[in-house]
């Protein structure tokens, strides 16, 4: 298998790769001296960022690699990764990557069209080649899929077998725990078939009160999780979270929280609004004062047009005609008329006299907020219990829309101007102050002494971290959550915020630790639901065919349970030609109402697996990758050296 990119995600799929499934990687990477324009300088921080990012590959990749003297190295097929640089994944390194007899090829470069180069490139040398490809565009991601698929029907292929193509995003991946860390109460959740499933975390039970029931209970939190000095659980440390305990395992864990599976209900679209692709909403057009102006003038004419039909004995429709004309001054004198006729003449006059300073300050306000509908707004006045969200770069603009959906108010910090994230927050109208976070002031503009959370997403790990310092030092009990790469480092981190500030909340996330096992699962052709983090851990929602898998197929439910690696937890009820290709996906009204059933979560331990069903599994890393990776022998490649790419 090939893994070609140009940041952390790039290691972490091939460390993923080489330790769960133990597949032979080759890593390729842009050459930090050849990855520039011909005769333009490299300047040194230029020099020292490529070089950093290839020393964060290298750490990731080498992290997993077994060493020489492994006894079980004559027998074992262990996952090894070979690191190739190249400036551009273009034809030349491809081929040079040997991408002709490779399984699955994984372009997970920052810039989608590196990535959608390259993907055409490779399915030109090899047709039957699974990609699997990182887009931010959604929508070009699907009309990518269709395209390569049908290239791979083209040359006499099934697209449905081995050249399959995935589009993925990490930020979309991500998003969602990112987003629930900055909110208390919060919980994960998983999309799948038109279902939401929360992952909520419970407090220990004390005394009688007893806890709602739950369809699985998916992990039990370290010991140190309420320890302010303990460490948030991780692969590496000895204290780390229990996940899919038994029965057993949960009763005797007491004192200790849980996270458990609940279900949520039906996702339902929401529909766009009538007036959602204007530039600014139509209720900010105008402020209450005037709209309450325009109503009691509307009023005003009413009560005129109803004394005119009492008075004057009129139709309603005359008697308002003639109130309109008397309101804009065009109808002649009542001179020879009544007396009430008259004293109404005068009343509508003197309400048209009001219109018009009405109609002047509507005309300003409305232009004013057009205007001021392309300018970012500044934090009002007032603004508390909020949450800052650091970075509107590719995470930072997706987790914004995720806080949006959820009606959190969110104020914005940025140094670029131009950032990816400026125009989502301009068309949210959601606060913004643009300024360097590690200058004085800027957090304080953003109103941080008031506000809730704090979420530092920026790719800068220092930056993030000086952001987090700076923000515990004006409110020690903020609950934060910062994006940090390297694990042993954000381990380090958690543990000095929690026992200088035991009260405040603080989570570190890794958006390519939470990508990494979805990319992973889609190059060896599963598909993956959601990833859910418990602490430092990552939990997999899998869509896996119970055919051809002994540890599922005939068993029963409670049988083919696997403390520690994975669990059946929904069964696909769907006849096999009527299934969706991609349980994740949404469903409009009419194709929902059209399925004549769906997922069952609610399993009956006994009901025994068959061939032709599809399961959900919740599973770890590892547990999926026993049960989907192939665990092939040297021998049985017939290869001495048990290389293969």
């Amino acid at each position: 298998m090939v893994v070609s990119g140009d940041d952390a995600l790039a290691g972490r799929l091939a460390a993923e790769l080489a330790e769960v499934y133990r597949e032979c990687i080759t890593l390729l990477v842009p050459d930090i001296h050849q990855g520039r324009v011909p005769g333009a300088p490299f300047s040194g921080r230029a020099f020292s960022r490529a070089s950093a990012l290839l020393g964060r590959m290298t750490s990731a990749v080498t992290r997993t690699t077994p060493p020489a003297d492994d006894p079980s190295g004559d027998d074992a097929f262990e996952g090894e990764v070979r690191l190739q640089q190249a400036a551009q994944p273009d034809d030349e390194a491809l081929t040079a990557a040997r991408i002709g007899s490779a399984r699955a090829l994984a372009l997970v470069h920052e810039d989608d069209e590196t990535n959608i180069h390259a993907a055409l490139r490779a399915r030109r040398i090899n047709p039957g080649l699974r990609l699997v490809i990182r887009l931010y565009n959604r929508k070009l991601g699907q009309h990518l899929e269709e395209l390569l698929n049908q290239a791979a029907q083209l040359a006499g292929l099934d697209a449905s077998a081995d050249a399959t193509v995935t589009v993925l995003s990490d930020t979309d991946t991500a998003a969602p725990a990112l987003a629930a860390t900055a909110v208390a109460g919060t919980s994960k959740v998983v999309r799948a078939d038109g279902i939401l499933l929360r992952a909520r975390e419970r407090s220990p039970q004390t005394g009688t009160r007893v806890a709602a029931p739950a369809l699985a209970t998916l992990a039990l939190l370290s010991a140190t999780v309420s320890n302010p000095a303990g460490a948030e659980g991780s692969d590496l440390s000895g204290d780390g979270p229990s996940l899919l305990p038994d029965d057993a395992e949960v009763a005797a864990a007491t004192g200790r929280e849980t996270i458990v599976l609940e279900q949520v209900g039906h996702a339902k679209p929401l529909p766009p609004g009538r007036f959602s692709g204007w530039g600014a909403p139509l209720g900010s057009l105008f402020s209450p004062r005037l709209r309450w102006s325009i109503a009691g003038l509307a009023a005003a004419v009413i009560a005129l047009t109803v004394t005119a039909m009492i008075v004057t004995g009129e139709a309603p429709l005359h008697a308002a005609y003639m109130t309109l004309l008397d309101l804009f001054a065009i109808n002649e004198p009542e001179v020879e008329g009544t007396t009430g006729r008259q004293i109404l003449q005068l009343l509508t006059g003197l309400v048209g006299l009001l219109l018009l300073p009405v109609l002047v300050a509507a005309a300003l306000e409305g232009l004013g907020t057009f205007r001021s509908a392309s300018v970012l707004r500044r934090p009002p006045r007032g603004v508390s219990g909020h949450v800052v969200l650091l970075g509107l770069g590719k995470i930072g603009s997706r987790v914004l829309a995720q806080l949006h959906e959820m009606n959190i108010q969110v104020v914005c910090v940025e140094e670029d101007p131009e950032a990816r994230g400026i125009p989502l927050a301009r068309r949210l109208r959601v606060p913004t102050v643009i300024g360097d976070v590690t200058v004085e002031g800027v957090l304080e503009a953003a109103k941080i002494q008031r506000a809730r959370a704090l979420l530092a997403l920026t790719s800068v790990d220092t930056t993030n971290l000086e952001a987090v310092l700076y923000a515990r030092a004006i409110k020690p009990n903020l609950r934060v959550g910062l994006r940090l790469f390297d694990d042993e480092f954000a381990t380090a981190v958690y543990r000095t915020l929690r026992a200088a500030h035991p009260r405040g909340l603080t989570r570190s996330r890794s958006v390519s630790t939470l990508a990494a096992p979805a990319f992973a699962s889609a190059m060896m052709g599963r598909q993956i639901l959601g990833a859910i983090p418990v602490e430092r851990r990552v939990l997999l929602f899998a869509a896996v065919e119970v055919e051809g898998r002994p540890e599922l197929q005939d068993r029963t439910v409670a049988e083919s349970f696997r403390p520690g690696s994975w669990r059946v937890v929904a069964l696909d009820a769907t006849s096999p030609g009527d299934r969706l290709p991609d349980l994740s996906a949404s469903l409009s009204a009419e194709a929902a109402g059209d399925r004549s059933s769906g997922l069952v979560w609610d399993l009956h331990p006994g009901y025994v697996l068959r061939a032709e069903d599809r399961v959900v599994l919740a599973a770890t890393r590892q547990g999926l990758g026993e049960l989907l990776g192939r665990r092939r022998t040297r021998r049985d490649e017939g290869d001495p050296a048990g290389r293969r790419t």
